[in-house]
C-alpha cells in the first residue's frame, strides 16, 4: 500500500535577500541573529571581548591556561629557536586557550538546558574535557620535539 504524495506547502512571497526553505517560504530568523556589514563586525568583536571577559570572570581553567600561554609565549619569543618554530609554540598554547573557550561553551549550554545529572550531560562535558586534554598532549609534544632539536640533537 502507497500513501499519496502529501501536497507541498504552498510557499509564501518572500522579499528578497530573506533566508527561505526549499519552497520558497520565508524562515523565522532569530532576532538574537547578526546584522550585516560593518555594524557586524563590530558587533562581533564586541561580543568575543565580552566572551574572553566572562571567561575570565567564570572559570578558572581558563584564567590558568591564559597565565600559561602568557609565560609560555614570553619564553617562546626569548629562546634561540627560529621565527617559524616560535610561532609554532605559541600558536599551540593558543589553540589550547581557543579550545578551553569552546569547552566551557558546551559545559555553559549543557548547564543552561538542564541541570539535572544525565548520561548525555556528561558525555558531551567528558568530551570537551578530552579536546582541552588533547591539545594539551598536543602543545606539550610541540614543545618537547622543538626544545630536544634545538638543545640535544
Amino acid at each position: 500500500m502507497t500513501l499519496p504524495d502529501q501536497p507541498k506547502p504552498a510557499a509564501t512571497p518572500n522579499k528578497e535577500n530573506e533566508p527561505s526553505d526549499q519552497t520558497g517560504a520565508a524562515i523565522e530568523i532569530s532576532e538574537f541573529k547578526s546584522k550585516s556589514g560593518l555594524k557586524r563586525i563590530f558587533s562581533a568583536f564586541f561580543y568575543s571581548l565580552d566572551g574572553l571577559k566572562a571567561a575570565w570572570r567564570q572559570e578558572h581553567a581558563f584564567r590558568q591556561e591564559l597565565i600559561l600561554v602568557v609565560v609560555g609565549a614570553v619564553i617562546a619569543l626569548c629562546l634561540p629557536v627560529s621565527s617559524f618554530e616560535k610561532l609554532m609554540m605559541i600558536a599551540v598554547l593558543v589553540l589550547m586557550l581557543i579550545v578551553e573557550l569552546l569547552n566551557s561553551a558546551i559545559e555553559a549550554v549543557v548547564d543552561r538546558v538542564s541541570l539535572e545529572r544525565h548520561a548525555l550531560s556528561k558525555n558531551a562535558k567528558d568530551f570537551g574535557s578530552a579536546a582541552v586534554l588533547l591539545t594539551f598532549l598536543l602543545a606539550l609534544a610541540t614543545w618537547i620535539v622543538i626544545l630536544l632539536d634545538r638543545f640535544y640533537y
